[in-house]
């Protein structure tokens, strides 16, 4: 059974209104994402840091959908790449996204699409299927994110440095969005 996103109970009936909804949202998202970008703890030990990133793109992808979610993260890195200083740290560049922590960003794309498309289907508003929802995304991100690092470094130390230490922060961000998807449909109501 296809659901509304979130996004979607608000969304105007005119074709136009509704572009331009669609467009707005879609802005909006990669400022939410730059910002929680920027919400960036180093590590000394890898050059991974910890962020709020993977939570803006797990809410993002569930909020607006899999195509809008996805298409988001896309003009995200897109910004980022073309030198709007949107990446951890106010970074920006290519160098960005074919460095260590690239697979992360290219892993943002597909989770969004993932925990939208899992939306689409009503997963974002049952605490248990929402848990599931996060936790799929974020699964997605690291898989991405340490099969690239094991480009720069072992695969053993992929693991140390890209997962390990960020398993306690990931388990924060899941909970987080767990709970504020299903409180957010509590308030509005099923509007379908």
């Amino acid at each position: 059974m296809q659901y509304n996103t979130y996004c979607d109970s608000f969304r105007p009936a005119l074709k136009k209104d509704a572009l331009i909804y669609d467009v707005v949202l879609m802005l909006g998202a990669t400022i939410f994402i730059a910002l929680s970008a920027q919400i960036a703890i180093p590590l000394p030990f890898t050059p991974i840091p910890i962020t709020g990133q993977t939570f803006a793109i797990l809410l993002t992808g569930a909020i607006l959908g899999s195509r809008r979610g996805s298409l988001a993260v896309l003009i995200y890195m897109l910004e980022g790449i073309s030198g709007i200083p949107v990446f951890a740290k106010a970074g920006f560049g290519i160098a960005h996204v074919m460095g260590p922590s690239g697979g992360y960003l290219l892993g943002f794309v597909l989770a969004a699409y993932i925990c939208g498309f899992l939306a689409e289907h009503g997963w974002d508003r049952h605490l248990i299927t929402s848990f599931l929802t996060m936790t799929i995304g974020t699964c997605i991100i690291f898989f991405f994110g340490i099969f690239w690092l094991a480009q720069f470094v072992s695969t053993k130390n992929a693991l140390v440095q890209g997962l390990y230490p960020f398993i306690p922060g990931a388990i924060i961000k899941i909970t987080l969005a767990t709970v504020l998807l299903p409180t957010a449909w509590k308030i509005v109501g099923s509007r379908q």
